[in-house]
């Protein structure tokens, strides 16, 4: 009981702190686009920012693995793969067999999980799957095992989503490897999600995000050409690469989303699952709203969590009082993390806009700057929007005593969660 009484202090005291955090916004200028405001904000905060690279946005996690496990076969040094979960189903024993495969022809693999995200779905790796896979010349670890009593270390989890492949191929976004992703869940529909691929210097930045996790958990220090190649693309995007690693940089993503919003001069639209947004971002959607920002929610009438829906319907709904277009998904669960902003640049990765993803947890998003990039999300976010309902106030009034009551209290203890 103490130690639980201990835990929930500690996340009121995380909060506090948070919210005091000395938070700046980016000025607004309305003769400098939203781009190069925001660029500034990050050269100014030492956030990596790279340039030629090409990215290719992966609509789904069809396109996703079919393009992951076709770089995979040509792989000719080192794999690595950092995951909140590999779930013990039928993708996951297709990725493993060409790991082993790649194994067996020298190649170097590294794996790393999240403990506690694999003990929370329902077909986690045992030990004998570890064994098994070990056996198969695969390196794969648990991030930070949670060893009772000391359960404290059930907050802070590596929620990322990453694969680097040779150093010169990097993946990143919001898929997990679960069968879910292509098959989705009963009583949900389809589990939307969207990823990325990347070539070029963006790279080695996801290379030295698994590289210092995988020291933090091995102690095993990896460095060196073959990690870091020199990277020849002569065009293409620029791609700022922002990390969240609790302890060293714990504001770095909800300021960077935040800044992203207040540098906005015409347009947002956003895909973001569990939408009971922290304090901070909800602030800045509602400046840009009153700076007369076109500000478009793709949010899910359904998800995986009792009641959290309910939260999200009612964050919904206040938003939409303040002008805000919000659609409803209706074709599954959309579980996508994708903003495009004056179709200048986006993002995509790992973060929620949530407590839990940008106060506790390992997080990584890209920023993307190129305007032809930027068009192909936007492209896919209208094409959800096309399968999703405008939320009104006659809508949300349908919307029975209790689902709304549940909606205040979700909106209530989420920011403790």
């Amino acid at each position: 009981m103490k130690k639980l009484l201990f835990i929930c202090l500690l996340s009121v005291l995380t909060l506090i702190t948070s919210c005091r955090s000395s938070f700046v916004p980016v000025e607004r200028n309305d003769f400098e686009r939203s781009d190069s405001a925001f660029v500034s904000y990050l050269r100014s905060e030492g956030i990596p920012y790279t340039s030629n690279n090409n990215v290719a946005i992966l609509n789904g996690a069809h396109a996703k693995f079919e393009s992951m496990f076709n770089d995979i076969r040509n792989a000719k040094h080192h794999i690595h793969l950092e995951y909140f979960n590999f779930r013990n189903d039928s993708i996951n024993s297709v990725l493993i067999g060409l790991l082993a495969q790649k194994a067996a022809e020298g190649v170097e693999v590294r794996a790393m999980f999240d403990a506690f995200g694999n003990m929370s779905n329902d077909s986690p790796l045992k030990k004998k799957d570890l064994e098994a896979i070990r056996a198969k010349g695969i390196e794969i670890v648990k991030f930070d095992p949670i060893t009772f009593p000391w359960i404290n270390h059930a907050a802070s989890r590596d929620h990322r989503k990453i694969v680097v492949i040779d150093g010169e191929i990097g993946y990143i976004g919001g898929i997990n490897v679960a069968d879910y992703y292509l098959n989705g869940i009963e009583g949900v529909g389809e589990w939307r999600d969207m990823h990325s691929r990347v070539e070029g210097e963006a790279v080695n930045e996801l290379q030295k995000i698994f590289l210092d996790m995988w020291y933090e958990e091995t102690k095993e220090r990896i460095d060196g050409e073959a990690y870091y190649p020199e990277h020849k693309e002569e065009s293409g995007a620029d791609i700022a690469v922002v990390d969240r690693w609790p302890g060293k940089t714990p504001s770095r993503i909800r300021d960077a989303y935040a800044n992203a919003i207040y540098s906005a001069k015409d347009s947002i639209i956003l895909i973001n699952p569990y939408f009971v947004p922290m304090p901070k971002i909800r602030k800045a959607i509602e400046n840009a709203l009153d700076e007369g920002v076109k500000v478009t929610l793709v949010l899910s009438e359904k998800g995986d969590i009792p009641m959290i829906p309910d939260g999200v319907w009612r964050v919904a709904y206040q938003l939409m009082k303040k002008g805000a277009e919000v659609y409803m998904y209706t074709d599954g669960f959309n579980h996508s993390k994708v903003m495009c902003v004056d179709g200048l640049y986006c993002t995509i990765g790992s973060a929620n806009l949530n407590s839990r993803s940008l106060i506790y947890d390992y997080e990584t998003n890209i920023f993307v700057f190129g305007e032809e990039e930027t068009k192909e999300l936007y492209d896919y976010i209208d094409l959800d929007k096309q399968k999703s309902y405008k939320v009104t106030k006659e809508i949300y009034k349908k919307r029975c005593w209790w689902n709304r009551f549940c909606g205040w209290l979700v909106t209530l203890v989420t920011p403790f969660v």
